[in-house]
């Protein structure tokens, strides 16, 4: 099978590039970083039949002009950039392992927790400006605190394991019963509106879909417990920014600490002169292990790659 590769990060592990090449010969290697282009797409993978990809967009122009493309093998650890309807109608078969990324996105979160509450991105800026003495308030521990995961898949179970030590107690909502997990981790089972309302932190771990995209309007953000933490290392679009910053320049939502975006990259979102907010560049799956595991499942991808159902998880 003749094989392209888009996403640029087998260069940082030469082992796994070496083992795609040595199973695949002449396979193609990508080394710049942004997503290619529907032009740009279509002239790197022509004449190839599967390709490794991270966030590239496979749209009716790009999959109708590669007609010898069979297989879409993602790294990525979200699947909304890409279309199932689309691929169906052109016999090319997708494979996207869930959960890859659990361990790093997880750890990000409960960090983020820890970091908002504790308010270090507010007293590091103090400390940047030349200042040390003088009234900065204070910060709260998580212990003892009520954490409320919204969406306990792969990433919120392993959130719900890592916050054990923490004494917190946990609510849960999700769409999927769980009773056995919930039982053996003391989570309690909650409607999304007793969940914003009881939880001192909120973390997000939803999938990016039609029925999450937007969620978190200002009506939902109010519905949060006053000065509540909002955390978010899921996916970008789920949070109406906007509303977001006028409720933590309010008090109504005491800090947030975000991983991802509506538009990325983000640079010059105002969220990011608002103090009590903490962002980052899209990390949660930036550790060594984690794109590791990612790049050997689309290694994994080209021969196991399957037909995929709109409307089925991970497409609902």
């Amino acid at each position: 099978m003749r094989v392209a590769v888009t996403t640029p990060y087998f260069d940082f592990y030469p082992e796994l590039k070496a083992e795609l090449a040595q199973l695949y010969p002449g396979t193609k290697f990508r080394t710049t970083r942004p997503p290619l282009k529907e032009d740009e797409l279509i002239d790197y993978l022509r004449g190839y039949e599967a390709a490794v990809i991270g966030l590239d967009r496979f749209t009716e122009k790009v999959c109708a002009a590669l007609p010898d493309l069979k297989v879409v093998s993602l790294c990525s650890a979200g699947v909304d950039h890409v279309d199932p309807e689309i691929l169906n109608r052109h016999n090319i078969r997708m494979w996207w392992a869930a959960g890859i990324n659990k361990t790093s996105v997880s750890e990000l979160a409960v960090s983020y927790m820890v970091l908002a509450l504790r308010r270090v991105h507010e007293f590091s800026s103090v400390l940047r400006r030349g200042e040390w003495n003088g009234p900065r308030g204070f910060g709260e521990d998580l212990r003892g605190k009520t954490v409320g995961i919204h969406g306990c898949g792969h990433i919120g179970k392993e959130v719900v394991k890592l916050l054990q030590p923490y004494g917190v107690k946990i609510l849960a909502n999700d769409r999927i019963a769980m009773p056995e997990f919930y039982d053996q981790y003391d989570v309690e089972a909650v409607s999304a509106d007793e969940m914003w309302a009881r939880s001192d932190v909120v973390t997000i771990h939803l999938s990016r879909n039609k029925t999450t995209i937007g969620l978190y309007t200002g009506e939902v953000l109010d519905k949060m417990k006053r000065g509540g933490i909002l955390i978010n290392c899921a996916r970008g679009a789920m949070v109406d920014e906007t509303a977001l910053k006028e409720r933590l320049e309010s008090g109504q939502i005491g800090g947030a600490a975000f991983d991802v975006f509506a538009v990325e990259p983000a640079n010059g979102n105002p969220l990011l002169d608002v103090p009590n907010f903490f962002a980052s560049p899209h990390i949660g799956a930036t550790t060594r292990d984690s794109w590791a595991a990612m790049l050997r499942s689309g290694i994994h991808g080209i021969e196991h790659a399957y037909r995929q159902e709109p409307g089925v998880y991970p497409f609902d």
